[in-house]
């Protein structure tokens, strides 16, 4: 589990975390996080291996919940919840 925020519109970067150790950036519309800052909506992914450019920071992830942050401005970031079951 850890937050994302961005750093810029094309990539966003770790912030507190607890688990195991994170991918430190990922850019929009990569990914389970990036394609959900990308599209503007939060996520539920049930089996992360079924979701076309899933990134693997943690091999033993299968399902991934990402909340999108945000403000009056606009997203801001992600808070990224991964399990190992689906």
């Amino acid at each position: 589990a850890g937050f994302y925020f961005l750093q810029s519109d094309e990539e966003m970067v770790l912030g507190p975390f607890q688990g195991k150790p994170a991918c430190v950036r990922i850019a929009v519309g990569k990914g389970v996080c990036g394609t959900a800052v990308e599209l503007g909506t939060s996520m539920l992914i049930k089996d992360v291996h079924d979701f076309p450019g899933h990134i693997a920071c943690d091999a033993d992830s299968r399902s991934e919940l990402v909340v999108l942050l945000e403000d009056d401005e606009g997203v801001f970031g992600v808070l990224d919840l991964d399990s190992p079951l689906p």
